[in-house]
Formats: C-alpha cells, structure tokens, sequence
C-alpha cells in the first residue's frame, strides 16, 4: 500500500507516524537504504506537520484580532504546491 500524502493527512496522523519512524530509526535494525527513505518520509511529515501548525496559529490570530461585533473573515491557507 502506498504511503499517503502528508498534505490528506489530519495532523494526529502525521505526528503517529511520525513516531513510528523515529521508533524504527532508533532501533537501529534498518538497513540503510531503508533508514534513509524513513528519514525522508519523516522530514517530509514533519515540514507538513509544521505548516499546519502554522495555519492553525493564522486561523487563531485572525480569529483574536477580531473585535467581537465585526464579521468573521474567512481564512485560507496558501497553497505551496
């Protein structure tokens, strides 16, 4: 089954995976080629992760920025694709 993409995946996701490569990495048991693809994927989760941390501290300072009788403003990430 392939891996799924970081940017479909909800953040409790990235972060299980996330721990579960750095488990298999600490181990110490994988072969190399192995270890590097992991430590690949993870850099991939964690830059992943990292942006939708980013995104949510957006989404709260726009939503703390607002005086509390103005509309809402809808917010929408950038797209890095």
């Amino acid at each position: 089954m392939a891996a799924k993409k970081p940017e479909k995946m909800a953040f409790e996701e990235i972060l299980k995976e996330l721990d579960t490569i750095v488990q298999g990495l600490e181990g110490g048991e994988l072969p190399l080629d192995s270890a590097l693809k992991q430590f690949e994927r993870g850099i991939t989760l964690a830059r992943q992760g990292q942006k939708t941390l980013t995104d949510a501290e957006q989404r709260v300072q726009i939503l703390l920025s607002q005086d509390d009788k103005g509309p809402l403003t809808e917010f929408s990430p950038e797209n890095d694709d």
